[in-house]
């Protein structure tokens, strides 16, 4: 632990009567987007439509986790190109 020196102390958490201490919310939950966004419920988590796993929105349009959302506009891209492939005149 961080404040382990060797010497008894208490946790900073117990002093503040706080759910977490300020460490924990300033060093560790910004770089857990879907854990701040949980505690706080300052943003607003949706699912994901293809694996149903929980993300962070970055437009009200959004359907897809990052991950499946690469997945999902290569898989898009690939069909509408074979469909106007497919569409040309010889």
């Amino acid at each position: 632990m961080v404040l382990d020196d060797g010497d008894t102390c208490t946790c900073p958490q117990m002093i503040s009567f706080s759910v977490c201490c300020k460490w924990f919310r300033w060093a560790v939950l910004p770089l857990a987007g879907t854990l701040e966004a949980e505690i706080y419920r300052d943003r607003d988590l949706k699912r994901c439509t293809v694996c149903g796993g929980v993300f962070i929105q970055k437009s009200n349009r959004a359907k897809y986790c990052p991950g499946c959302a690469a997945k999902v506009h290569r898989r898009q891209k690939t069909e509408n190109e074979r469909k106007r492939r497919s569409a040309v005149d010889s």
